[in-house]
């Protein structure tokens, strides 16, 4: 059973591999479409923000990749840590995930409102410091101390999904005034927008090849050191790499803009909250966004605790599990290239004009055809995205005699559909959440 794991590995990553090539091309031949009918000015101005964008995408992309590897070091072994070498119960390992789960979901809020009041860099270092005391108190076997790291792992997540993100957006909307030319000018806002999405592509992308690294490294220690201990020590030491690198590489960005115009800045996390609830209830969208991503999240926890019983129910308990995590990862790829393919590919109109708050609402009297068509794209796509998740987990879940392979490729095809989902929630989020309540 082994030997199948690893031949279907290389499988993904041979079809990854042609994947990217065809991407490479379809971002190349959208380039050269986008950039024909300009002239010279307009090329000078938007020269200088591709350079930067890039700069920009590179310091995030490296962090990233850094950070989103630390936590892939530890998805393979936490079940099994917790089950076979602690010999908790079932029970017992379904309290911790789901400590952790409550944790992320009830912080959330929370640490939102601290990184838009307080600092997203700040609170990224600070998401190094939790994530690497949750890799600490994880290696010893007493059953209260691994919940206060669940506790730990549960608001590290939350920081780790929401204010990174943040921070991004942020700081692309900010490159206008640092280059020092106007936001509105022509094609500026277009480019913005779609150096944002094709960063979170990219996002993905990166996202899943440190990924399916980690779950190869994560296989060898644990081999190496018949234990299941070891990749957690690696990824705390990573963690506190992260926290330096972010120090010297980042700049700070609040969520306290006045520029916008859009919030009232206000001191206090209810205040705040308060904001955020008030700009839900008069703007469906928000809520629209909101219970899409509680919906398709809700899945991916249910599926992090649910795929190594499942797969060990059809296969038995000898699966080499870093192997089949980093086939999980390599298909997060595919998904992730499909996105950034059919946004490079899709026809969308020029325009020169956007609202001076950078996004639009159900009151708006200026529509901008660029935004309007790249949300819709994005709304289409995550419905379908949705839609399929849901058929292929139901499939997976559908009985006892479904074998070990159709549960494989089910669950590869769910990673798929994960590696779509976070690029365009995070377009979406990006360009209709205002930035003063964006990590909030």
């Amino acid at each position: 059973m082994a030997g199948f794991f690893e031949i279907q590995l290389g499988v993904l990553a041979s079809f990854c591999g042609i994947a990217m090539i065809f991407e490479r091309y379809s971002l190349k031949t959208g380039s050269e479409n986008r950039t024909a009918g300009r002239n010279d000015e307009d090329e000078i101005h938007l020269g200088g923000l591709s350079k930067a964008s890039d700069s920009l995408a590179m310091r995030y992309l490296g962090i990233y990749a850094i950070v989103m590897g630390s936590d892939w070091l530890q998805g393979p072994y936490v079940y099994s840590l917790y089950r076979e070498q602690y010999r908790f119960t079932e029970r017992q390992v379904a309290i911790l995930f789901v400590t952790g789960f409550i944790a992320a979901g009830t912080s959330g809020p929370f640490v939102g409102v601290w990184a838009d009041q307080h600092g997203r860099k700040k609170l990224c270092r600070i998401f190094c410091l939790t994530y690497a005391g949750s890799c600490l108190v994880i290696q010893q076997p007493f059953f209260p101390l691994l919940l206060v790291g669940r506790l730990l792992g549960g608001i590290s997540t939350a920081i780790l999904f929401s204010v990174f993100e943040s921070w991004l957006v942020a700081a692309y909307q900010g490159l206008p005034a640092a280059l020092a030319f106007s936001s509105t000018a022509p094609g500026v806002k277009d480019a913005i927008s779609k150096a944002l999405s094709r960063t979170m592509g990219h996002a993905s992308l990166v996202n899943g090849i440190v990924a399916a690294v980690a779950g190869i490294v994560a296989n060898w220690i644990v081999e190496q050191t018949s234990g299941f201990r070891g990749p957690f020590m690696l990824s705390g030491a990573l963690l506190v790499l992260t926290f330096f690198i972010i120090g010297t590489q980042w700049d700070e960005n609040y969520g306290t803009g006045a520029s916008s115009g859009t919030v009232a800045v206000a001191g206090g996390e209810l205040t705040k909250l308060k904001q955020a609830i008030g700009l839900v209830r008069r703007e469906p969208a928000y809520l629209v966004l909101g219970f899409t991503q509680t919906c398709f999240e809700g899945s991916m926890y249910l599926f992090v605790f649910l795929w190594v019983p499942s797969l060990q129910e059809a296969g038995g308990t000898s699966l080499p599990l870093g192997y089949i995590f980093s086939a999980f990862m390599i298909s997060m790829m595919l998904g992730s290239i499909v996105y950034t393919t059919i946004v490079a590919t899709a026809t969308v109109p020029e325009t020169t004009a956007l609202p001076a708050n950078g996004h639009t609402n159900g009151h708006s009297n200026h529509r901008n055809p660029v935004h309007d068509t790249l949300v819709v794209l994005h709304a289409k796509l995550a419905a379908l995205i949705c839609g399929f998740a849901a058929l292929l987990f139901a499939y997976s879940a559908s009985g006892e005699t479904l074998s070990i392979e159709r549960r494989f490729w089910a669950f590869c095809a769910f990673e798929a559909c994960v590696g779509m989902y976070y690029p365009v929630m995070g377009m979406l989020r990006g360009s209709l959440v205002p930035n003063e309540v964006r990590a909030t």
